[in-house]
């Protein structure tokens, strides 16, 4: 017995050592090329001196390194950007730098060692102990290298990597166009980084090894580029019983040994085994494994709509009774199909056979400067989870984002709307003086075709397993040029994928139909909240929204004290707040009364901002499969401090958009209509309810309810159902300066299933009364539920007028600055007389906390958490 134990056991240690995978992440030092004098085979010797490097910062950019080195200010914080030098001006070589590492690998028996970077912007040369490694100049932003090194180490296992990177070779002219000049766009890079209309040029032009560098150890054998297709025909809902689904996988299989060899290549899913008997020849193969049907299967469906089941799926090349490779990823089961929709004349997008109104985000990058980490993508992703939104598309001009953004994107269930990397702006639609050249000539950027189709095929592997990743785009509003488009249309999407639908570009006809002119998406900039309901845009609209500025707090962490200067109508803005892209509220906060100060406008633009973002989800609702099959807000985050286009700031700090999205987006959501006063309820849920009460009441500026109706009815599933118009009521207020309406659907045991408070201004358009708002004394308790989550109880005492617009806070009990990030299942609340409600914090971290509330009419006020 004891034999068979440590024969296991043995057998267990080799299956451990069989892959090794780790990144070199730390301990890397840099030095520009104008103060080396060497070369890379001398530089990559252990021999050579590097004591007087700086620490780099790897994965990241030049200018990471530099500002964590103290060499440059935070670029992010006011005027600070003005100081840094700009490549156009200083020319490449500024930014050019040599990267080393000193390491610790070597290969033994049949093992094989690998060296990957999964990003480097924008060509590199790479040696390793004295030899140069890649035959070719590493030449994209976009495109993952993977070189066999094996070879290369030194026997004693002591080695050095240096890496030169070159900066873009054509940085472009910072001019103030939308990509600068637009040359930037020549090369395969982030076209943002010559500055956008939300946001300034970052100087580096994200010039680094911006991404993971990574070794792995295999034996003989190297998996790659694993494939799964999942097949859910029929229309399903959640939660019932599963008809089978099919699952379809394959892998690439690399033997650099220069020999054949045998064994059983596997995968694993739900406590089933697929195996396959393969011989593989010295070089690289494709093999497709049997389809699995796997029964009664856990589907994964979009945020709203269902959970997020994932499966491990876990391949491994057998030889021997050793495992030579292995690879690990998740799997989430589900079918994605787009049907044209004839009423609409727009796309409608089916998830497992129901059909999905979209409800999405426009997301450009979550770091400027490409400072990635796990815990910023799953922050930022569950805020759009928590904005009952189900989809985000990644603009153009940025990146195909990083693996683990899309994991948290299977987490919360986001689909992904996916660009490629063009843009209207730089690549020649529109005539553009600011741009160098002409657009015929801007029509066929990037210079390196090949390259580009190389990168596609590249990046299409590298996140086509995930099931979050919904839709393919040629580029925001342009497609690619027809040398690169159909190559990607014809060939490689449905050689590599073959699953997703591929749009040519983001607001093109087989999208949604433009019967309207212009643009085909928009409008942009801040809008009267009953256009959202009287105006027909596009019926499936990638890009509309507007304002976003954060309140006091967050301005504070990025506007020096001097510059806290309230935007007024008509005025030019302060040069800070100009710098950092503000867009104006226009006439919207004056009706509120004009701000006095930086901070009074910033809370007067938190109630401009629920209002415009919830008016657009419910206006957008409202037509629900009339018009509409979708919108994308343009946008919902910004990857520096800018201060437009964001439901959370920079720091994770969200402000009003979010909550007021939140709640128009909610799944079951009963609203009214600006135009008629009429109450609605949208359910996007995909069953029928029964037994609702809709129910409306009044409240003027002192608390007096005022009752008008509540009904019981039903809605259907995935629909719009109006019930009641509150006109004749609200005419009777009309000698009111400015009322609240209070809606509520409730369920048959008489729990709050949706609730919406509007404040209504008197016929002249102002909010007198609201200005003049009396306090309210409200209680607030706060309860510790378990590590990491509170709840905060809001109490309204009869005889109060209506505590307004609350918003609640989780704080440092030391420092009373805020927890970033924290998520609350909701905010900026109003309490009814006599009324309580409950918010949920939730937060990462263990440090003492608080919580801080105030509101329009409520003063602010610290609470311990008992």
């Amino acid at each position: 017995m004891r034999k068979l134990l440590f024969f296991f056991l043995f057998l267990s240690a080799l299956n451990v050592k069989a892959q090794q995978r780790y990144e070199l992440n730390s301990g890397w030092l840099c030095a520009n090329i104008k103060d080396i004098g060497a070369a890379g085979n001398q530089i990559s010797s252990t021999n050579f001196g590097v004591n007087n490097w700086m620490q780099a910062t790897v994965p990241g950019t030049i200018l990471t390194t530099l500002l964590n080195n103290n060499k440059v200010p935070d670029p992010f914080y006011g005027m600070n950007n003005e100081k840094i030098a700009d490549i156009y001006k200083t020319g490449n070589d500024h930014y050019t730098y040599w990267f080393v590492k000193d390491f610790n690998e070597k290969a033994i028996g049949n093992e094989q060692v690998w060296l990957q970077f999964r990003g480097i912007n924008y060509k590199a040369e790479i040696f390793l102990n004295g030899k140069k490694v890649n035959p070719k100049t590493h030449e994209g932003m976009h495109i993952r290298a993977n070189y066999n090194i094996t070879k290369f180490l030194s026997p004693a296992g002591k080695n050095r990597l240096a890496v030169i990177v070159y900066p873009p070779d054509f940085p472009g002219n910072p001019n103030g166009g939308q990509g600068g000049d637009g040359t930037i766009a020549k090369g395969l890079t982030t076209q943002y980084t010559a500055g956008w209309d939300w946001i300034q040029p970052t100087r580096d032009r994200n010039t680094g090894i911006w991404d993971k560098v990574i070794i792995e150890k295999t034996k003989g054998i190297n998996i790659l580029n694993p494939h799964v297709v999942t097949l859910v025909p029929g229309k399903r809902l959640p939660d019932a019983k599963q008809q089978p689904a099919i699952i379809k996988v394959s892998v690439e299989i690399e033997n650099p040994t220069g020999k054949a060899i045998s064994g059983v290549l596997q995968y694993e899913i739900a406590g089933k085994t697929v195996k396959k008997n393969v011989t593989v020849s010295a070089s690289q193969s494709e093999i497709q494994f049997p389809d699995l049907t796997l029964e009664n299967p856990k589907l994964w469906w979009p945020n709203g709509y269902g959970k997020q089941d994932l499966y491990p799926l876990n391949i491994k090349f057998i030889s021997a009774n050793q495992i030579l490779d292995q690879e690990k990823l998740n799997v989430g089961i589900r079918q994605i199909d787009n049907i044209w929709n004839e009423h609409t004349q727009s796309m409608g997008a089916y998830v497992n056979g129901q059909k999905i109104f979209i409800k999405g985000g426009n997301w450009i990058i979550s770091d400027a400067m490409l400072r990635f980490s796990d815990a910023r993508y799953d922050a930022e992703v569950r805020y759009h989870k928590d904005m009952n939104l189900n989809l985000i598309r990644i603009w153009g001009g940025a990146i195909l984002e990083r693996p683990e953004f899309y994991n948290a994107c299977d987490k919360y269930g986001l689909l992904v709307f996916q660009d490629f990397w063009f843009s209207g702006d730089c690549n020649g639609r529109w005539v553009d003086p600011l741009k160098k050249e002409d657009q015929w000539t801007r029509r066929n950027y990037p210079d390196n075709h090949p390259l580009v189709l190389t990168a596609v095929e590249d990046q299409v592997k590298m996140i086509r397993n995930h099931a979050s990743l919904a839709f393919w785009c040629g580029g925001n509003e342009i497609t690619p040029p027809e040398d690169i488009l159909n190559p990607i249309k014809n060939d490689i999407l449905p050689r590599l994928d073959g699953t997703r639908k591929f749009f040519d570009f983001s607001n093109s006809d087989e999208m949604s139909y433009n019967a309207i002119g212009g643009n085909g998406d928009g409008p942009y900039g801040i809008q009267d909240p009953k256009s959202f309901w009287a105006v027909k845009t596009f019926p499936y609209n990638s890009e509309v929204g507007s304002v976003g500025v954060g309140d006091y707090e967050s301005l504070e962490r990025f506007i020096p004290k001097e510059n806290m200067i309230a935007p007024q109508f008509k005025s030019k803005p302060d040069s800070v707040w100009d710098y950092h892209k503000y867009i104006g509220y226009d006439q919207y906060i004056n009706p509120y009364g004009k701000a006095k100060d930086a901070k009074d406008f910033a809370m007067k633009a938190q109630l401009v901002n629920y209002d415009q973002y919830r008016a657009l989800m419910e206006g957008f609702s409202n037509k629900m499969w009339d018009w509409y099959t979708g919108s994308i807000i343009w946008k919902t985050q910004n990857p520096w401090t800018a201060l437009r286009g964001q439901m959370y700031d920079y720091y994770l700090d969200p402000n009003a958009c979010l909550y007021g999205l939140r709640k128009g987006s909610e799944p079951l959501h009963i609203m009214m209509n600006p135009l008629d006063s009429m109450v609605t309820v949208v359910n996007n849920g995909l069953t029928d309810r029964n037994n609702l009460m809709v129910q409306a009441k009044v409240y003027d500026m002192n608390g007096k309810d005022y009752f008008y109706s509540q009904v019981f009815n039903s809605i259907g599933a995935s629909s719009v159902r109006r019930f009641f118009p509150l006109n004749d009521f609200l005419k009777k207020m009309d000698q009111k300066d400015g009322v609240f309406v209070s809606l509520k659907l409730l369920n048959e045991k008489k729990e709050i299933l949706s609730e919406n408070i509007y404040w209504l201004a008197d016929k002249d358009g102002n909010y007198k009364d609201l200005q003049n708002l009396k306090s309210s004394s409200l209680k607030v308790n706060a309860v510790k539920k378990s590590n990491g989550k509170v709840e905060v109880s809001l109490n309204n005492p009869t005889g109060n007028p209506v505590a307004f617009f609350n918003r609640i806070a989780l704080i440092d009990n030391q420092t009373g600055k805020r927890i970033l990030p924290a998520f609350y299942d909701d905010n900026y609340v109003s309490v009814l007389p006599g009324e309580s409600k409950t918010v949920i914090v939730e937060y990462n971290g263990d440090q003492k906390t608080a919580i801080e509330v105030y509101g329009w009419n409520v003063e602010r006020k610290r609470v311990e958490i008992n």
